[in-house]
């Protein structure tokens, strides 16, 4: 009886090492992301982007696929000149993070709320929904 359990713990321990590690890789993806972004470097992007994803901003009612998105980045290197973006992970769980992001543009600034499924090391789907007109609150 005192093997059964040894092995149930060893299971259990070796599944949450694989949870934890595939949230760090998460992350990492989720931080190239918004180092991308900043810069609008499309070839980084593009390649943390699945061919099928929906990127969908909530507030215009807008749903891209990678082509529409990557496509938009020459309209957002003119937005993002002089900005920064903060970001944090507010959770992760089963691929999907959810990250609380302040664009600071040297003119306004807001605070957005962002939910990114990854799979495999690249974004699946993303959504986007402001949450305040400043960052106050990050």
């Amino acid at each position: 009886m005192d093997r059964i359990w040894r092995r149930f713990f060893l299971t259990a321990a070796l599944l949450l090492s694989a949870i934890v590690r595939a949230n760090a890789d998460d992350g990492a993806v989720i931080d190239r992301w918004y180092s991308a972004l900043l810069v609008a470097d499309r070839t980084e992007l593009s390649e943390l982007l699945a061919d099928d994803v929906r990127m969908k901003l909530d507030d215009i009612g807008v749903v891209q696929d990678k082509q529409e998105f990557l496509a938009s980045i020459d309209e957002w290197q003119g937005a993002v000149a002089g900005a920064t973006i903060r970001h944090r992970i507010e959770k992760s769980e089963n691929g999907e993070t959810t990250v609380l992001a302040c664009y600071d543009f040297p003119e306004n600034d807001t605070l957005m709320r962002e939910t990114f499924t990854v799979v495999g090391g690249r974004i699946t789907a993303s959504t986007q929904t402001a949450i305040a007109q400043d960052c106050s609150d990050y």
